[in-house]
C-alpha cells in the first residue's frame, strides 16, 4: 500500500492540524479587529490645560523619625541640617507647604520637638502629626 492512501476501513495514523490553524488565524484576526475597534471609543475635543505640573507633584512632605532617630524626608535619609535646607527650598517654591511629622511611638521625644522647632523656624505653618486611630 502506497504512503498517504488509506482504506475506508484502516484507522489514521497522523492528524491534519492545518483546518484548526486556520480557524485559530480567523479567530486571532477577529479579536485584533474588533478590540482595536472597541479601544478608539467617542471622538471628543478635549479641554487644554496649563503644563504647569502642580497636580502632578504631591505637595505634602512628609518627615519621618524612625525607631533608632533616622530622619527621612519623604524616602530620603537626611541629617537635620540637610532636612532645613531642602525645607527651605520647598518653603521658597511654595509659601504655603504642608508638611506632616510621623515619629515612631518609641521616638525620643527630642526629635520630635527638634522637627518642630525647625517647621517653627521656617515659618511653616500647615504642619500635622500622623497618629494612629485606636478602636476601642
Amino acid at each position: 500500500m502506497a504512503e498517504g492512501v488509506h482504506e475506508e476501513n484502516e484507522p489514521y495514523d497522523e492528524i491534519n492540524v492545518v483546518p484548526m490553524l486556520d480557524l485559530a488565524y480567523v479567530l486571532l484576526v477577529m479579536f485584533i479587529i474588533l478590540t482595536t475597534a472597541t479601544v478608539q471609543g467617542i471622538q471628543v475635543n478635549l479641554p487644554k490645560a496649563s503644563s504647569q505640573p502642580s497636580l502632578a507633584e504631591p505637595r505634602t512632605k512628609a518627615i519621618t523619625i524612625t525607631e533608632d532617630g533616622t530622619i527621612y524626608l519623604d524616602t530620603y535619609p537626611v541629617t537635620l541640617s540637610e532636612l532645613e535646607g531642602l525645607l527651605r527650598q520647598y518653603k521658597a517654591a511654595d509659601p504655603t507647604l504642608p508638611v506632616i511629622i510621623k515619629a515612631d511611638g518609641i521616638n525620643p521625644y527630642q526629635r520630635v520637638v527638634d522637627i518642630l522647632d525647625l517647621a517653627g523656624r521656617l515659618e511653616i505653618t500647615q504642619l500635622g502629626l500622623v497618629t494612629q486611630n485606636v478602636v476601642k
